[in-house]
């Protein structure tokens, strides 16, 4: 995570901002009052949109625990593809 203020990134906007969707990382702007603003790349925020809706069911959460479990324990099988 990158943490800098206002002046900071309007001085270096596009460098920081192809750290953000090059690199990956999360932009943390500082402000006054602490009205603070977090900059994601739209791949990362979709990811995370993803993975708050996967695991906020219950079911799917429960869904993936076990499935996790599973691999974690070695009960895999392995299937060959089938080409239609």
């Amino acid at each position: 995570m990158i943490a800098l203020n206002y002046s900071q990134l309007r001085d270096n906007m596009k460098t920081y901002l192809d750290k953000v969707t090059e690199d990956f990382e999360t932009l943390f702007i500082t402000r006054k009052e602490n009205k603070n603003v977090v900059v994601l790349s739209e791949k990362t925020y979709n990811n995370m949109l993803e993975n708050m809706y996967l695991m906020g069911e219950k079911a799917n959460y429960d869904w993936l625990m076990e499935s996790k479990n599973q691999y974690e324990s070695g009960k895999l099988e392995r299937h060959e593809l089938i080409d239609e």
